[in-house]
């Protein structure tokens, strides 16, 4: 099998190839022993680092089975959480999928995933509601606790619907819940009410866990080979956990700290298939909730490309240089599409008729290239063969394996999220939860002011 590749080649004229080296062969060494022998900080999160190669085929047989079972019984299933419980899946689904998958039906033993519990949208799921109103439908709720807002109050909507439109025991049947393996009000609620059920490891983050049950069973209940991707990224660990000059996860994550250092303060993540938008959302946590701590870290952002062009493309070519790209290419499409000729030429396209789109879109690529590093922005070009489960597996473990090492670089913990609680501190002081009586004096006298 044929592996991701990293080029650095276009970041050399803002920092050097020996810096780089530099950098790999001491802090970025460094930060690979740390996860290695569990000496950083962070070291009780690290379950997730030799998660691949730890996992047995009978633990993927299982998922497998729940999901088979889902399948047979829902046209759709929709999956509960937020953040690292809702974003991995959905990056894989959607780049593995049909691109218009949403307007077809669902068909019997073929159901469609859908995600609810990563917004508090009224609208959004008082319209999930309606649309499941007459569909076969389950759940898949993912939370270690049970009782973390979103997704709370989407199971709590969608648990009494199910149970009104098929009676409690067919519910029951049909409700997975991945969750802690002891504690916790979904752990709690799943034992009493008899549902199957997943565990999250205590020492897996959210955002480390697409992975696990966390990801797998809704990946696998939408018809993907959980095995595949497993493998892919079992594939990337045996080849980065040695420091070597050949360790791409070791060069990407010195890379983007030289060019941090070098003043370039936020990193876009670039792709060029539509299929990987998602997969820019589940980068942009990894490395957002991994590295924005002690007012340090690279800002991340992502754009489609060459739809953004057309819009972000005047900013990243001649607005702040503050910035550098990271370039997701997929070297082989799924499909093959010519373009024609035309007679009337009134389009003027003529000139790529006969041309594969790809060949276009890669020349769109290219052409962008040359284009923003003349213009002073630096770019890492990553290479995937093609869009598969074995592919996204190594990508996902690529950026796992890169964002930990990172984290180390920069000089933070990449494992904790301290910043994450100061809103939900203030959602419950407005809402006047019990127990936050002093925190809403505080904040209505604040607003007050």
């Amino acid at each position: 099998m044929k592996k991701i590749q990293v080029n650095i080649n276009s970041v050399l004229s803002t920092v050097s190839e020996k810096d780089i080296h530099a950098l790999e062969t001491s802090t970025a060494a460094d930060a690979l022993e740390k996860l290695r022998e569990g000496t950083g900080e962070g070291n009780d999160f690290l379950g997730w680092l030799d998660l691949p190669s730890r996992t047995p085929m009978h633990h993927l047989d299982e998922i497998i089975a729940v999901a088979n079972d889902l399948r047979n019984s829902c046209d759709y299933v929709v999956s509960v959480g937020i953040g690292g419980s809702y974003l991995g899946a959905k990056a894989v689904i959607e780049a593995l999928g049909n691109s218009f998958d949403a307007y077809t039906p669902a068909t019997p033993g073929s159901p469609k995933v859908l995600f609810a519990g990563q917004n508090i949208g009224e609208d959004y799921l008082h319209e999930l509601q309606a649309f499941l109103a007459d569909k076969r439908f389950g759940i898949i709720v993912i939370s270690k606790s049970g009782t973390t807002t979103e997704p709370a109050i989407a199971f709590r909507l969608l648990k009494e619907q199910l149970e009104k439109q098929v009676g409690k025991a067919e519910a029951c049947k049909r409700i997975v819940a991945i969750t802690d393996a002891k504690r916790g009000a979904l752990r709690q609620l799943a034992t009493e009410e008899g549902y199957k059920t997943f565990v999250i490891d205590d020492n897996v983050g959210g955002r480390f866990s697409v992975l696990t049950p966390v990801g797998l069973l809704p990946i696998a209940v939408a018809g993907y080979d959980v095995k595949k991707l497993v493998k892919g990224a079992l594939a990337m660990q045996e080849e980065c956990m040695t420091s070597s000059e050949a360790n791409v996860c070791q060069l990407y994550a010195s890379t983007r700290n030289l060019l941090y250092r070098a003043g370039k303060k936020i990193e876009i993540l670039v792709n060029y298939n539509p299929k990987l938008h998602y997969f820019g959302e589940w980068w942009k946590q990894l490395y957002g909730e991994s590295e924005g701590k002690d007012h340090k870290g690279i800002f991340p952002a992502a754009v489609d490309f060459s739809t953004d062009l057309h819009s972000m493309g005047q900013w990243i070519q001649d607005g702040e240089r503050s910035i550098f790209e990271t370039v997701i290419s997929v070297e082989t499409p799924d499909n093959k599409t010519v373009i024609p000729s035309d007679d009337a030429n009134l389009d003027g396209l003529n000139y790529i008729a006969g041309k594969r789109v790809d060949e276009v879109n890669k020349m769109a690529e290219l052409g962008t290239r040359i284009a923003h590093v003349d213009g002073g922005v630096p770019n890492i070009r990553i290479t995937v063969p093609e869009l598969s489960e074995e592919y996204l597996g190594q990508l996902i473990y690529f950026f796992e394996l890169s964002c930990g090492m990172s984290g180390y670089i920069l000089g933070v913990n990449p494992f904790n999220q301290p910043g994450v609680e100061a809103y939900k501190r203030n959602m419950f002081a407005l809402l006047e939860k019990p127990g936050y009586e002093e925190d809403t004096k505080a904040i209505q006298a604040k607003l007050n002011d």
